[in-house]
């Protein structure tokens, strides 16, 4: 379920995706996938996200991150403070950004993650602004 929403939020589907994430998000609960229940609330914050709905995009962030922090999913961590650092950043909130970009940065270099090098411009770029 959580891949077939995907498709959809890939496709443009929006209502679509969020309804199958919701779906998805009840089974995780229900069978006690926690990790499962992180990364699907990060899915639902991109999607949020993008809507324009930055308050509910940062309040689904914030519960994945707490989860990802709990468990010690890194990877997990990483990405989503990375997105609630470039929502810092679209609302001119630098110092805050920075707060999310920097421990990002530093997850993804100890993973030698290639998604450290975006990480890296986008916090030089909101140090530049800050």
């Amino acid at each position: 379920m959580h891949q077939l929403a995907g498709i959809y939020a890939n496709k443009g589907e929006v209502d679509e995706a969020i309804a199958l994430f919701n779906q998805s998000l009840e089974i995780t609960e229900r069978i006690g996938n926690v990790q499962g229940k992180a990364g699907t609330l990060h899915c639902l914050g991109y999607i949020y996200a993008n809507k324009g709905e930055v308050n509910q995009a940062i309040a689904l962030y914030n519960q994945s991150l707490e989860i990802t922090q709990c468990i010690g999913d890194v990877r997990t961590q990483a990405m989503t403070l990375r997105r609630l650092g470039d929502l810092a950043e679209q609302q001119g909130e630098y110092t805050k950004a920075i707060s999310y970009l920097q421990p990002a940065l530093e997850i993804l270099q100890r993973l030698q993650s290639p998604d450290a090098e975006s990480v890296r411009a986008s916090l030089d770029r909101v140090m530049g602004n800050s």
